[in-house]
């Protein structure tokens, strides 16, 4: 028997269907992580998890079994899945769902800083606010002339 301390590799036997293709970031993996944060909503399965994030049941279960890798998923379904747990009232962050899935955490959305720069803008008194305009006017003739 081999020394499984030396062992570096599974080998795969034709027709076996081998683990998902991600290897587990430090920590838990995101089916370890979405498996303990259902179970912090008692009566909620895996079948309203995927409805309530917009993902195919069939999709979310081969994440959960690990039969279907994370490093592919859409940053948008792995947003969903953090609104969705929110929604029941679960503490998650999109930092913890995106380390679990083993992909970098992305930075906002355009609509993020869109939101976020409007808000800034309306706490401005009127004065300031024509400021803000002049000065992204300012920037857009600055970008166009070095566009070109």
């Amino acid at each position: 028997m081999p020394d499984p301390l030396y062992v570096t590799s599974h080998q795969q036997h034709p027709g076996e269907q081998g683990p998902a293709e991600d290897p587990a970031p430090r920590g838990e993996d995101l089916a370890a992580l979405l498996d303990r944060l259902l179970s912090e909503v008692p009566g909620k399965t895996q079948k309203d998890l995927a409805t309530e994030a917009g993902i195919s049941y069939p999709t979310l279960n081969a994440w959960m079994n690990r039969t279907r890798g994370t490093s592919r998923i859409d940053p948008d379904r792995l947003r969903d899945l953090v609104a969705a747990f929110r929604k029941w009232g679960v503490q998650v962050t999109p930092r913890e769902i995106f380390t679990a899935a083993g992909r970098p955490v992305p930075g906002r959305t355009d609509a993020q800083r869109e939101e976020r720069l409007l808000r800034l803008y309306r706490q401005l008194p009127e004065d300031k606010q024509r400021d803000v305009i002049k000065y992204a006017d300012a920037l857009l003739k600055v970008s166009h002339v070095s566009a070109q």
